[in-house]
């Protein structure tokens, strides 16, 4: 059941008739047996991985946090008489029962992750050593397929375990509680991913009918919808056709399918966004926000602040630092200082836990070396473009152009152009050929193609481009306007008339100029395949 979907909007409207009219203390309830009812649609299978995660962390984190309550209250009762040494080593023999349940946690809930999304992938570099060697024996490759939005649930349940093992917040008692948390259906299909502490505040409270609040949220869902099926389901076309056959689309096309990729990718991945946000607010719950323009930013590090917040933030938090400070790293940080001189010494673990991030960050997004390409191809970027601070510093000194709007637009530009580019091996989704698509950009890019009609030959015509166009400027002009606030509080503080007439304008556009398909389903979200 996809958010495009005619069961969808239904589904959603007997939720939100449901959740205003029962009794509020039952309304977090409905939200659980709606999550398990959309999960069920995917696939009665699919059950099994979700209540698997729920179980296992309900059952050892509360284990975690027992033991925690009983260490703070034995520490109370016998504080007099132990000496500092003795409660030290009860709090370390404690922590390594914590630690070793919150591993066995880690471990199944990320070996399940590993297990239905990495096997084939195993299965199929092992097949591809083995053909190399000459080897007459292959492995079969596994019939499963990936779960609903697993990859986002397991990370999600996984820093809710980190958390309470950590200390920021007490483990939640209610089963029920923990099994919405892990399952809130708006946010299933591509996140964001949330923690549990924000999204607590609101999932479980009751919430009275409120007309800005769902006034506010339907607007929300129309600007992804718009998003969705007016931009970037008309832009899926193009950029199939332009990938689908390399032998005809090659210079200038791969530029252009780089560019109609970068739109749609950002169109679609927003527009769930926004539907998943809107959904929420409908119902009074308050969804964390993935996406500040981020085509706004001014260098690739910028771009990682304001793109997929929820996900780069989980690396940063769960998987850098952790790496950073851990013991062995600290070491690895003394003896490189100490053998490579200060400045070489202190950049080896930097690069080794950024290169760790991005590799986790490249294979979360698919099982296949594209995927792993693409994060460390980001990695490299980043660390080249900190390597070159001394000379934007120099630079800058030199020439009095930071602050400038001509050099502001350059730096964008430059940070789209970039990332575009290294999005090909999303797009070509093999490593060698993503190169040579890339190389004929420089050895076969003609721009007089672009204006031979060839631009109708790739399953769009005029109207659809003219769609387009409109589309992307009104993006364009809603981002602008949101850098001074939100677009929907400008807009309630219009008369009414001026209100009516752009809201219900932007519903026929939906209506008019959305690309629709059989069921209402023109084309799966991106970030349904993670």
């Amino acid at each position: 059941m996809l958010f495009t979907s005619y069961e969808f909007i239904l589904f959603l409207l007997i939720v939100f008739i449901l959740y205003y009219c029962i009794p509020k203390r039952f309304q977090w309830w409905l939200l659980l047996a709606a999550s398990y009812i959309f999960y069920f649609t995917s696939g009665a299978g699919n059950l099994f991985y979700i209540l698997f995660t729920t179980i296992s962390t309900y059952y050892f984190v509360r284990r975690i946090q027992k033991s925690k309550d009983a260490q703070a209250d034995w520490l109370k009762e016998h504080k007099q008489a132990l000496s500092r040494e003795e409660r030290k080593a009860y709090k370390e023999k404690c922590k390594k029962k914590q630690w070793g349940l919150l591993l066995l946690t880690l471990i199944l809930n990320i070996g399940m992750l590993a297990v239905v999304k990495y096997t084939n992938f195993v299965i199929h570099n092992i097949n591809g050593i083995l053909e190399m060697t000459g080897s007459g024996s292959r492995l079969s490759f596994w019939d499963i397929a990936l779960p609903l939005g697993i990859s986002f649930y397991v990370f999600q349940t996984m820093g809710y375990a980190i958390d309470v093992y950590q200390g920021k917040y007490r483990a939640e008692e209610n089963f029920f509680k923990l099994a919405l948390f892990v399952s809130f259906f708006p946010q299933l299909i591509q996140g964001p991913i949330s923690r549990f502490d924000h999204l607590a505040k609101s999932l479980y409270e009751p919430h009275s009918f409120n007309g800005k609040t769902v006034a506010f949220g339907l607007q929300r869902i129309l600007w992804g919808f718009f998003k969705k099926l007016v931009i970037a389901d008309r832009l899926v076309v193009a950029v199939n056709t332009i990938i689908g056959d390399t032998a005809s689309y090659r210079g200038i096309w791969v530029f252009v399918g780089m560019m109609f990729y970068a739109l749609e990718l950002y169109a679609d991945f927003t527009g769930g966004i926004d539907i998943t946000i809107g959904v929420a607010q409908t119902m009074g719950i308050t969804v964390t926000e993935n996406f500040i323009r981020p085509y706004f930013s001014k260098n690739i590090k910028e771009y990682w602040n304001r793109w997929h917040i929820t996900m780069g933030s989980w690396f940063t938090d769960y998987i850098f630092y952790p790496i950073s400070v851990c013991q062995p790293m600290l070491k690895l940080s003394k003896a490189s200082r100490k053998r490579l001189g200060e400045q070489v010494g202190k950049r080896v673990t930097i690069y080794l836990s950024c290169f760790v991030v991005w590799f986790a960050t490249g294979i979360w997004h698919g099982a296949s070396w594209n995927f792993i390409v693409w994060g460390l191809a980001n990695c490299v970027v980043i660390l080249i473009t900190q390597e070159l601070e001394p000379f934007y510093r120099w630079f800058h000194k030199r020439f009095s152009v930071d602050g400038t709007f001509g050099f502001k637009l350059f730096q964008v530009v430059r940070t789209i152009l970039l990332m575009s580019a290294l999005r090909t091996f999303d797009c070509y989704r093999d490593v060698p050929l993503t190169f040579r698509m890339f190389g004929t950009m420089f050895t076969d890019f003609n721009w007089g193609e672009l204006f031979s009609g060839a631009l109708l030959g790739l399953g769009l015509t005029a109207w659809d481009y003219m769609v387009i166009v409109i589309g992307f400027f009104l993006l364009l002009g809603v981002s602008l306007v949101q850098r001074s606030g939100s677009v929907r509080e400008k807009i309630a503080a219009k008369p009414y008339a001026m209100r009516f007439v752009l809201w219900f304008g932007l519903f026929l556009l939906v209506l008019l100029w959305g690309t629709y398909g059989i069921g209402y389903d023109a084309s799966q979200f991106i970030y349904n395949q993670f």
